[in-house]
């Protein structure tokens, strides 16, 4: 059996009809799943890598890849999580695996995931690189890539490059998808954490949809109460 076989099978193996079905309707049903809850998943992983090893860079995008495809969304978390573990040995080729995993089976817990953990982290170690996918992104018709590109500087703090987040945020300012007003404001939270003055002034001379702006002020009132 291959990695991923072992992988699928392990997993299959844990799977609980009863926590499947609730977890599948928080979902909005959009996929299935084994019912094997956060925790447990991580244990189990945990206690798979210590009999089968951390499988190598150059097995990675293959084995998320296969497990991307598999129906049940633990799979894509555990793709995810097999990645994150290597992280720090990504290169600037893996942004191409990033942008394929992003705009396939897309919804906002691996979006979100991949954007602060994966994309974000490849990006601050290659921003060469990183500029040309942004670019991309931030233009183009597919809002995860957009919500990507307004996101991955979640963890950045006085490294955030200022002009950018307000350029992309601006770009997107009138757009009345939920997924990307929401990124607009929590990537101004995150920053007025940092800067909150020019967080402040940002939101109070830009038109930013109602959504936004309650989002991006949250932290700045909490500090003023």
């Amino acid at each position: 059996m291959t990695y991923s076989q072992r992988l699928i099978a392990y997993f299959k193996g844990h799977a609980n009809k009863e926590n499947a079905g609730p977890m599948k309707a928080y979902m909005r049903n959009q996929f299935d799943f084994l019912g094997i809850r956060t925790p447990e998943r991580k244990i189990l992983l945990r206690d798979f890598l210590k009999e089968n090893g951390t499988p190598s860079l150059e097995e990675l995008p293959e084995i998320a890849r296969t497990l991307w495809e598999q129906p049940e969304r633990e799979f894509q978390y555990l793709a995810l999580a097999l990645l994150d573990k290597n992280r720090s040995r990504l290169q600037p080729v893996h942004l191409s695996l990033m942008e394929e995993l992003i705009v396939t089976k897309s919804w906002w817990d691996t979006i979100d995931t991949i954007a602060s953990r994966l994309a974000g982290f490849m990006i601050r170690k290659h921003p060469l690189e990183g500029e040309l996918f942004l670019e991309k992104w931030i233009a183009s018709d597919n809002f995860w890539l957009n919500r990507t590109a307004l996101l991955y500087q979640l963890s950045y703090k006085e490294g955030t490059d200022e002009e950018r987040l307000f350029s992309y945020i601006k770009q997107h300012a009138s757009s009345k998808e939920f997924f990307i007003e929401k990124a607009i404001g929590w990537a101004l939270r995150e920053y007025s954490k940092t800067a909150p003055d020019k967080v402040a002034a940002f939101i109070e001379r830009e038109e930013l949809r109602p959504l936004s702006k309650r989002e991006g002020l949250k932290h700045l009132k909490r500090v003023k109460q």
